[in-house]
């Protein structure tokens, strides 16, 4: 097992949020933690540490008033520890390749390539024309629907038509390096991990570098 480590970043700060909590304008969200510290402190600490394939989220959208202060503390952790870190949060095949030259090692991705609630094949080519399938990790992270779980976007609120599979891995497998996968029920809720999602990760049988 390997530890990966998060930086989550709202409205220019590092916190931890209920999962789909965030308003409609990403301005607010339920928090369990929130810091005065820097994202570019815990990317020296997570440096200093030897931790690396952690990722860094941008909780606010693009268009949020407060999107360039939480787009600055992310470039800054970035530079901070070069070459380690993941970065997510309004990424496309028009603003990765900025992320990427700032030390990512991948960009990840969801709304852009769940679009309109399916998966937008002329996104994902684009974005692996771009940056390469090798610097992807496509997010699905998902929520339970009866007794089934969508992958969902637009801050974890929005069910999309695409349901997790092994065979939606399949699909995927090659657009991507890495797969994402939040159990948004239990996220940021201290209430342990999902057993079935577990088990529904477990049962595919592609490249295991992929979770």
């Amino acid at each position: 097992m390997k530890f990966r480590p998060c930086i989550d970043i709202h409205n220019g700060a590092v916190k931890q949020i209920v999962g789909g909590s965030l308003n409609k304008d990403s301005s607010s969200a339920l928090e369990n933690f929130a810091t005065k510290q820097s994202a570019k402190r815990y990317a020296k600490k997570y440096k200093k540490d030897g931790l690396t394939g952690g990722h860094i989220i941008m909780l606010n959208s693009l268009d949020s008033p407060a999107y360039e202060e939480t787009k600055k503390q992310a470039l800054k952790a970035l530079k901070a520890y070069p070459d380690a870190l993941q970065v997510g949060g309004g990424i496309n095949n028009r603003n990765a390749s900025e992320f990427l030259r700032a030390g990512a090692t991948h960009v990840i991705v969801t709304s852009y390539v769940f679009f309109e609630g399916r998966i937008n094949y002329d996104h994902l080519k684009k974005l692996a024309e771009v940056v390469g399938p090798d610097k992807v990790v496509l997010d699905l992270s998902c929520r339970k629907l009866g007794d089934d779980y969508y992958v969902v976007t637009d801050r974890w609120q929005t069910f999309t038509e695409e349901k997790v599979t092994p065979e939606l891995f399949e699909k995927l497998d090659k657009y991507c390096d890495e797969f994402l996968v939040h159990g948004v029920d239990r996220e940021g809720k201290r209430a342990g991990m999902d057993e079935k999602l577990v088990k529904i990760l477990a049962s595919y049988n592609g490249c295991r570098r992929h979770f």
